[in-house]
């Protein structure tokens, strides 16, 4: 099975590593800052325009929406750990602000969700529709 995109992917991850790399460096801060966010936003522009101009064949689309369905999770998790193990080193401080992050971002999801809209009972106007008909059919 060939999985096609793969060079744009390895193009835009090469292109955000350099880009953070060079960020990191003007901070001030030995690390790639945000390299991988990105060479994910460089992919979905690029990706973007190379369909707007109609040169991005069918199968290249789902071989980068299969990596972007690939990368995006390796890449949270990868974080996730590095964080966890930065909360244990820096103390209880970290470690509660890592915490409060999670639970205020729990508490948030219905917010920014919004209430769902109560649900209408629209039985009862093709029963009535029905009625109608059947009654209009036996006066004619």
């Amino acid at each position: 099975m060939a999985i096609y995109g793969v060079a744009l992917l390895a193009g835009c991850m090469m292109f955000g590593l350099i880009i953070g790399d060079l960020l990191g460096q003007v901070l001030g801060i030995e690390a790639n800052l945000g390299g991988v966010g990105i060479a994910m936003l460089l992919l979905i522009f690029v990706t973007n325009v190379i369909h707007q101009w109609g040169k991005l064949p069918d199968s290249t689309s789902s071989g980068i929406t299969f990596w972007n369905a690939m990368y995006i999770p390796i890449v949270v998790a990868m974080a996730a750990s590095q964080n966890v193990a930065a909360a244990f080193s820096g103390g209880l401080v970290s470690l509660l602000a890592g915490v409060l992050a999670v639970v205020l971002g729990l508490a948030l999801v219905p917010v920014i969700a919004g209430k769902p809209e109560p649900e209408q009972d629209c039985q009862d106007e093709p029963a009535t529709a029905v009625a109608s008909n059947t009654a209009g059919s036996r006066r004619g």
